[in-house]
């Protein structure tokens, strides 16, 4: 039985994700077509990008840009910098983007992107010449109508504008909605940046009501102090609810009584590290396991596993970090009771703000904050509410529900293409 979990624990993200998509398709009813047609992104591009270093050398990059199912609508999906890049990874976020996009009912399909790089030991200028020469290289394969780029790991607004004047160089006419994340100033929309931070925040709530918690005083525990886990502990701590511990990749800290998140926030440096600069640190594994009431893995995959499940004691666990439960692990908490608040939903605010700056490019008509997070709110309230009945009514756990809901979209919608 041991040999049996660690094989789950151990499956890869891609092969995780797919088995998923097979048992959600299954439960549905669709022919084994479906998922050989839904399993693999339709489209995938390896590129090699030249770069002028500054110190006159050239260096040649290795990128990706998965367009995973496009009977819905354009693709859509963030650009990751980060030396960890592989092609399996891509393939594997460019369908949960499929997924994401199809549990908050938006007209995309699911689309990402990667170069194998490390931004944090780049200067400002091989960062910008590495960007364009990104787009140049998939500009054939996106646009406005065909695959909308984002941000994601190691890239931010900055990036986004660099992308977006390469591409306006090459296609002048429509350039604005090539792709979001952008500053304001460029066609940027309110509330992105915190857009992701917020989507779990509204569906911790959610969960909350679900098993009777009252949100104030409760206490949280955010294992990541990146972009996502810090505006959640912000949000958190401004809510009044107790911050219990915080992580960073150097460490944890915890404190039963509350941590000083502004104190916190004030001191970490721009990579979201803070741990570095206390003495009485613990481990992220110690983190996990430590009382609380919600649970929020918001750092990197495979945190919590058949060898810790059990010990998490979290009423409720929910995921802003991409894949940190495995299959085996998901199985053992939802017999322990514990509600778990799948990726795909908990983290589909960014993609949501995503759509929603689209949609202020295409009208030429911007929303203020307030707008954008009331219709951000309107859209994942309902999300929820979809997954958590569906998991009740046919007996299933959050997140096979999440990916029954997200899945049904595209293989309607490429039933009805005639492509099955």
């Amino acid at each position: 039985m041991d040999e049996d979990k660690s094989k789950v624990d151990k499956l890869d993200v891609l092969s995780s994700t797919q088995s998923i998509i097979h048992k959600a398709l299954s439960k549905l009813g669709y022919p084994e077509e479906m998922y050989e047609l839904l399993k693999e992104p339709i489209r995938m591009m390896t590129v090699r990008i030249p770069v002028r270093m500054d110190d006159g050398s050239t260096k040649i990059f290795t990128g990706y840009r998965a367009q995973h199912n496009d009977a819905v609508g354009p693709t859509k999906g963030g650009v990751r910098f980060h030396p960890q890049v592989t092609e399996k990874e891509v393939k594997a976020l460019s369908i949960w983007m499929s997924l994401k996009a199809g549990i908050v009912n938006l007209p995309y399909g699911g689309g990402k992107g990667g170069i194998v790089c490390d931004p944090r030991h780049m200067s400002f200028r091989e960062v910008e010449r590495l960007s364009r020469g990104y787009v140049r290289a998939i500009s054939q394969i996106v646009g406005p109508t065909k695959d909308i780029p984002a941000p994601d790991v190691l890239t931010n607004s900055q990036i986004m504008a660099w992308m977006l004047d390469e591409y306006s160089r090459i296609r002048e006419f429509d350039s604005p909605n090539f792709i979001t994340g952008k500053p304001l100033v460029l066609g940027g929309s309110h509330g992105r940046e915190s857009a992701t931070a917020k989507g779990v925040t509204i569906c911790m709530m959610e969960a909350a009501k679900k098993k009777g918690i009252d949100m104030t005083g409760a206490k949280v525990i955010i294992q990541g102090f990146g972009n996502a886990g810090s505006f959640l502990a912000k949000f958190m701590a401004d809510a009044g609810t107790r911050v219990v511990g915080i992580s960073d990749a150097y460490g944890a800290l915890y404190d039963e009584d509350g941590l000083d998140i502004d104190y916190l926030l004030d001191r970490r440096d721009s990579f979201g590290t803070v741990t570095k600069l206390f003495k009485d640190t613990i481990t992220n594994e110690e983190l996990l396991e430590k009382e609380c009431d919600i649970l929020v893995p918001a750092a990197i995959e495979n945190q919590i596993t058949s060898r810790n499940a059990a010990n998490i004691k979290a009423s409720i666990v929910v995921e802003a970090a991409n894949g940190p439960t495995t299959l085996e692990a998901t199985k053992i908490l939802s017999e322990r009771g514990v509600l778990l608040v799948p990726d795909v939903l908990a983290s589909a605010g960014g993609v949501t703000v995503s759509y929603f700056e689209w949609v202020q490019n295409n009208q030429g008509y911007y929303w203020t904050d307030e707008e954008v997070e009331g219709k951000l709110r309107t859209v994942l309230v309902e999300a929820f509410e979809n997954i958590y009945d569906l998991s009740v009514r046919r007996k299933v756990d959050m997140r096979l529900a999440a990916y029954m809901i997200g899945v049904r979209r595209m293989a309607e919608a490429s039933r009805f293409r005639g492509w099955v």
